[in-house]
């Protein structure tokens, strides 16, 4: 669909419209009185989040591709309908295919006090059903006011049960990772992806020194991401999800990214809202599952 169109059966006036963005990919651009963002049409990708005089909230790193086809490094990717790479077969694409596909706007809205709301659905086809053999439909809902809200509704279309592992996988932009303290994980139990998958207890708050990649399992709470450097604290809170992925590739493995720069692990962390590892979820024909983030911004006293 050309953006003219799009444009006129979806734009709010000046406040919520369809552009070129990086690379020629179409983006929804939100600009109000509350905050800015930005979402690539594929992947159904949150891009960016800005509230009114405040610094960014999701990071992404200058050197991501922006291409038909290839995963946008940042924001918060969809990661569907299987998170990390695939339990039985690694030549398919990590995290699913879900961020790498063009998304449908299928809706736009203004709510009370200027909030703007945006729906996007992705169902099966021909090359989704190569992939993970079941009918679907899934619809991402992303909600810009002083705070984001992002939720994934998956419905199992098809007439057999269907078993899968999901994340909204949100990167955080950070004054320094040196000065940055991660708390709502004391006491939690995590699987050490970079220490052969072991288990282990988080002893009190968390604080990042080197290659980090956990899963904390059986996590309802909030989490907060308390940047000293700029004396601020991002509030990532969750519905449907019991688990929690935290994760900085630290300087060898950023080096080693084609689309990752080499110094960036410092200013990110990402803490993401997941059904991973034994959180997987099970869908009844007919079922439907909703995962959801709520991210907004405090001052740190």
């Amino acid at each position: 669909m050309k953006l003219e169109t799009i444009n006129r059966q979806f734009a709010i006036d000046k406040q919520l419209i369809f552009i070129a963005g990086p690379g020629g990919l179409p983006v929804i651009q939100f600009k109000t009185r509350q905050a800015s963002a930005t979402v690539a049409l594929q992947g159904a990708h949150v891009m960016d989040f800005q509230p009114r005089d405040a610094s960014p909230v999701l990071w992404l790193s200058r050197l991501s591709h922006f291409k038909p086809g290839k995963a946008i490094r940042g924001g918060i990717p969809i990661c569907w309908p299987w998170f990390g790479n695939h339990p039985a077969d690694s030549s398919k694409p990590a995290h699913g295919f879900a961020r790498n596909r063009l998304w449908e706007v299928t809706a736009t809205h203004r709510l009370p006090n200027e909030t703007l709301q945006l729906q996007m659905t992705l169902k099966n086809d021909t090359e989704t059903r190569q992939l993970w053999p079941w009918h679907f439909s899934a619809r991402l809902t992303v909600t810009v006011g002083h705070e984001l809200e992002v939720e994934l509704q998956i419905h199992n279309r098809d007439e057999k049960p269907a078993t899968c592992s999901c994340a909204l996988h949100n990167y955080f932009v950070i004054s320094d990772i040196n000065d940055t303290v991660i708390t709502g994980l004391e006491g939690c139990r995590y699987i050490d992806k970079v220490a052969d998958n072991q288990p282990r207890l988080q002893q009190g708050p968390l604080t990042i020194t080197a290659e980090t990649d956990r899963i904390y399992v059986d996590t309802r709470s909030d989490c907060l991401i308390d940047d000293c450097g700029w004396k601020r604290r991002i509030r990532i809170a969750k519905q449907g999800s019991r688990s929690t992925v935290v994760w900085n590739p630290w300087q060898e493995k950023a080096a080693a990214m084609a689309d990752f720069g080499n110094d960036e692990y410092r200013s990110m962390v990402c803490v993401e809202t997941a059904n991973a590892a034994d959180d997987r979820i099970t869908l009844a024909p007919g079922e439907k599952h909703r995962l959801l983030t709520r991210i907004s911004v405090e001052p740190l006293c």
